[in-house]
C-alpha cells in the first residue's frame, strides 16, 4: 500500500480530512475501502462501446489495465468516454461529427481525471479520433499518464475468382467499385462484406489507428513495442471462405 502524500497531489485534496467524509462516502459503494483512500487514485479511460470493431474489446483491456493498477499499489477508477467510426459515417452526414468528436471525448476525460482528483490514469483507445483525443486531454492535464493501444484487427481471408485474398475495410470499398462496374456479382461483394473483419481491433492496415498507434508510441506515449499488438481478442486463425 502507497501512503505517500506526493504521489496523492490531487485525490489527496478531494479524498482527505474530517471534512471530505462525504466524498469518501460516495465512493465506498463503487469498491473503495477504508485503506484505498492512502493509495493514488488512478484513472482507467475506457473508450469502449459497440459503436465500431476497433473498440468493441476495450473493456477487457480497461479491467486487465485497472488489476494492474491495483497490484501496483494504487486504487483504479474506471471510466468511459464515448467513441465515433469514420469507417462506418464515411461518405454521409455523420462525418460532420468527426472532428468535433475529438474534441468531446479530449474533454470528457480531462472532466472526469479533473473533477474527480485523479492522480494519474492509463486511457484506452483504437480508433481515428478517440486515439488522439486521449493524447491531447494528457498534454492538456499534464499528470502521470499512459496510454495503452487496443492492437489491430487481423485481415480476413476469403477465395474470390479461385484465388485466396486477404480481405481488410479497404477491401470493401474497392469491392464497391469491382460491383459498379460489373466485376463483382452481388454475392461476391456480400462476401467481402462479411468476411473483411473477422474480429475485434483497429482496421487492418497502416491507416490513420496503426499510424496514431505508431505516432503514440514515438511520442513515449505509450510503452515501447506497443504499438503494433494484434487484438488480444483473436485467439485463432480468421477462417477462408469461397465464392
Amino acid at each position: 500500500m502507497c501512503d505517500n502524500p506526493n504521489m496523492r497531489e490531487f485525490s489527496s485534496k478531494v479524498l482527505d480530512g474530517p471534512d471530505r467524509a462525504p466524498s469518501r462516502a460516495m465512493l465506498y459503494p463503487v469498491g473503495f475501502n477504508k485503506d484505498d483512500f492512502k493509495k493514488p487514485k488512478i484513472g482507467v479511460a475506457s473508450t469502449w462501446s459497440q459503436v465500431t470493431p476497433c473498440n468493441f474489446h476495450i473493456d477487457g483491456l480497461a479491467r486487465e489495465s485497472a488489476k494492474g493498477v491495483d497490484a501496483a499499489g494504487g486504487k483504479s477508477v474506471i471510466f468511459n468516454t464515448i467513441t465515433i467510426s469514420d469507417g462506418i459515417s464515411m461518405g454521409t452526414e455523420g462525418m460532420k461529427y468527426s472532428l468535433v468528436s475529438r474534441e468531446v471525448i479530449a474533454d470528457s476525460i480531462e472532466t472526469v481525471v479533473g473533477c474527480e482528483g485523479m492522480d494519474g490514469y492509463v486511457a484506452i483507445g483504437g480508433c481515428d479520433k478517440n486515439m488522439p483525443a486521449c493524447i491531447m486531454a494528457m498534454a492538456r492535464m499534464n499528470r502521470p499518464a499512459v496510454f495503452v493501444y487496443g492492437g489491430t484487427i487481423l485481415p480476413g481471408c476469403a477465395i474470390l475468382k479461385g484465388t485466396e485474398e486477404e480481405l481488410d475495410i479497404v477491401s470493401v470499398f474497392e469491392a464497391v467499385g469491382k460491383h459498379a462496374n460489373g466485376e463483382f456479382s452481388d454475392e461476391e461483394l456480400q462476401t467481402v462484406e462479411e468476411q473483411a473483419i473477422p474480429g475485434p481491433g483497429s482496421c487492418g492496415g497502416m491507416y490513420t489507428a496503426n499510424t496514431m498507434a505508431s505516432a503514440i508510441e514515438a511520442l513515449g506515449m505509450s510503452l515501447p513495442n506497443s504499438s503494433a499488438p494484434v487484438s488480444y481478442t483473436h485467439l485463432t486463425l480468421p477462417t477462408i471462405y469461397s465464392v
